[in-house]
């Protein structure tokens, strides 16, 4: 396991010979010297490997036996100097049955024996006809390769401090599959050696299945199917090796490949550690209670790191997925709303248009909102309120779109008010603090909450969860409000919100939501520029969003540390941010996170929409005075 948490694996698939086992052994020693010379620190091989799935009543030829075991003896003598675990597949006789078996052994030695618990034998399988069932096997010792060694169903791995438990095939398709004790005995990798033959519509329904137990089980799971070379008498075998961490896929093989596959992908084990401990209905046993762990420690060779990781974690990087997620997204942002309006009885609602995403996105929800519930648009009030930053583009975007969705169009300028203020505290206008912003916004606020009572309606808060992450918003100014539609939504996935709002709207209306989506993000309090366009642009202040919501992500989401979290940034990113701009932000986000945490524990209600939320009610209960000093020192470290 690297420093990082992750756990290097390999599926491996021969071109078998069907009953050719010397054949099959040179195989084996080449996919697991390239497998140790790519890092892997364990390498899966399909169900019987050794001998192909196919033998039909050859398995009950003595003479195969022996082929296997020879097979066996061969690759452990001449793999012995790869710093690997290599599971392989092989029919075993014990106690006068035989078995369909998962043998595990590393650097010349057999640390375990699993055999198959569940034999299908229906349809094209007939494994009863040559196998027993291992499902009652358990505690006992078995002779191979003149080792005694462990043999049950009981036995789990322990590479490099990994549990791994193994199950074979079938074992995953019924429904109670082993994986579920053994995950619930501390095993964080689940192998399943497997001869899964193809068949139409089959293979859509395997992924469902690997995906869906990762995720039950919150493990890795490393899935390996026989290929090419395999008896074609009445079955084609497509080869498939995938690899999925809690339901994410890491790695996945090409299907009917002519060639032979090795694939390597990490598994992220603290990861796996920390979702399971904050999950309380993952009934874990005492670690390892009722199994045998087989244990070993070894060094495996310097290589990069093989995972790809996605820089934009809460955007799905596929169109069409990335278009539903939106669309589902919006869907319960509007449910959210509706449910606050049928229980208030209110038929109108007011919110602050800027010409911003953020004021876009929430008016798009609450037009969907108001459709839903068969209620005049009008009762919509959009109120803009230009003030010392406004600039043209985005009032007349602000005005445009408020047109274009037949909505209640107010403006109430703010200079005027804001510079009485200023007198009234006697602050300098030239002095551009955060008094001089903080009052703008307080009194946006003080408008859009008295013109709600007004018109007895609500007042929608657009701030989203980057926003309150970093605290950026005026703490009873637009911080408040008396529901937030956009309280779950991150930056980087507000633009693709609007941008999918746009393609759907089309006309006019998909022309201005455009221009709103490539406008600079910025809170507009500090006067335009000379050629009166915005000065004031948010991320020269804070930092990339797309930076902050990968950090958000994988702090908040997978626990990780700030050394780990500059390792994925620098994975994700590659040479777009250095290493000093990566941790100068980092330290920025860490600062303000704890800092702000006062605006988080007073924030208004609004509808979690994914997997990170910072609600004080639900996900996320932090103390507001929570000291950063732990994380802020690691950081200096990393500068060092």
């Amino acid at each position: 396991m690297n420093p990082y948490g992750y756990f290097k694996v390999a599926g491996a698939i021969p071109s078998v010979g069907v009953a050719d086992c010397a054949l099959n052994a040179e195989r084996h020693i080449g996919l697991i010297r390239r497998a140790a010379e790519r890092g892997a620190e364990l390498v899966v091989f399909p169900e019987l490997s050794l001998t192909g799935y196919t033998c039909g009543d050859l398995f009950l030829q003595p003479e195969l036996m022996r082929g296997a075991e020879e097979a066996l003896k061969q690759v452990m003598r001449q793999t012995a100097d790869c710093p690997i675990v290599a599971v392989v597949g092989l029919p075993v006789v014990a106690g006068g049955r035989r078995y369909n078996c998962a043998a595990a052994f590393a650097q010349g030695e057999l640390l375990g024996v699993v055999p198959k618990s569940h034999l299908p034998n229906y349809g094209e399988f007939y494994e009863e006809r040559w196998f027993a069932s291992g499902a009652e096997v358990r505690g006992s010792l078995i002779e191979l390769c003149g080792e005694e060694v462990p043999f049950g169903c009981d036995v789990m791995l322990g590479i490099n401090g990994v549990e791994c438990g193994i199950e074979i095939c079938e074992d995953l398709w019924v429904p109670a599959p082993p994986s579920a004790a053994l995950s619930q005995a501390g095993a964080r990798l689940i192998i399943n050696l497997s001869a899964s033959p193809e068949v139409v519509g089959k293979h859509s329904y395997l992924l469902s299945l690997v995906a869906g137990q990762s995720a039950r089980l919150r493990a890795g799971y490393l899935y390996v199917s026989s290929g090419f070379g395999e008896s074609s008498t009445d079955l084609v075998f497509g080869g498939n090796i995938l690899i999925a961490d809690q339901g994410e896929w890491v790695a996945r093989s090409e299907r009917f490949s002519l060639e032979e596959q090795l694939l390597v992908g990490e598994i992220d084990v603290e990861r796996i550690e920390t979702e399971r401990s904050r999950t309380n209905t993952f009934a874990a046993h005492t670690p390892q209670e009722g199994f045998r762990l087989c244990a070993c420690d070894l060094t495996p060779r310097a290589s990069d790191f093989a995972r790809t990781i996605d820089p934009h974690p809460f955007v799905p990087a596929d169109d069409e997925q990335r278009h539903t997620r939106c669309e589902e997204i919006f869907q319960i942002q509007a449910m959210g709303l509706v449910k606050r309006l049928s229980h208030t009885r209110c038929r109108s609602v007011v919110l602050g248009i800027s010409g911003g995403l953020d004021s876009t996105l929430a008016l798009l929800v609450v037009v969907k909102a108001f459709d839903k519930l068969g209620l005049d648009r009008k009762g919509i009030y959009g109120i803009t309120m230009p003030g010392f930053g406004t600039t043209d583009r985005t009032y007349r975007n602000a005005l445009a779109l408020m047109e274009q969705l037949g909505i209640t169009q107010i403006e109430i300028p703010i200079a005027k008010a804001v510079q009485q203020h200023f007198a009234d505290i006697a602050l300098d206008p030239a002095d551009r603090s955060a008094t001089y912003e903080n009052s703008q916004a307080r009194e946006r606020t003080q408008i859009l909450m008295d013109y709600a009572n007004k018109v007895g309606g609500l007042v929608i808060g657009t701030g989203d969860l980057s926003e309150l992450a970093l605290g950026w918003a005026t703490y009873n100014g637009d911080q408040m409000s008396m529901y937030g539609v956009n309280a779950s939504i991150p930056k980087t996935l507000v633009r693709h919100l609007v941008r999918t709002a746009a393609e759907t709207l089309g006309g006019e209306a998909e022309k201005t939501l455009l221009d709103i989506v490539d406008t600079p993000v910025s809170p507009e309090l500090l006067p335009a520029d000379e050629k009166g366009e915005i000065a004031q642009k948010t991320e020269d202040l804070v930092g990339p969003y797309e930076l902050h919501d990968f950090m958000l992500y994988h702090f908040i989401r997978r626990g990780a540390s700030p050394r780990k979290l500059l390792f994925l940034a620098e994975q994700a990113f590659g040479e777009r941010y250095p290493r000093e701009v990566i941790l100068h932000w980092m330290e920025v986000f860490f600062r303000r996170f704890f800092s702000q945490q006062f605006k988080r524990s007073a924030m208004p209600d609004g509808p979690k929409v994914g997997s990170v939320s910072l609600s004080p009610r639900g996900d996320w209960r932090m103390p507001s005075d929570g000291s950063a000093a732990l994380w802020l020192a690691e950081i200096e470290t990393l500068k060092k």
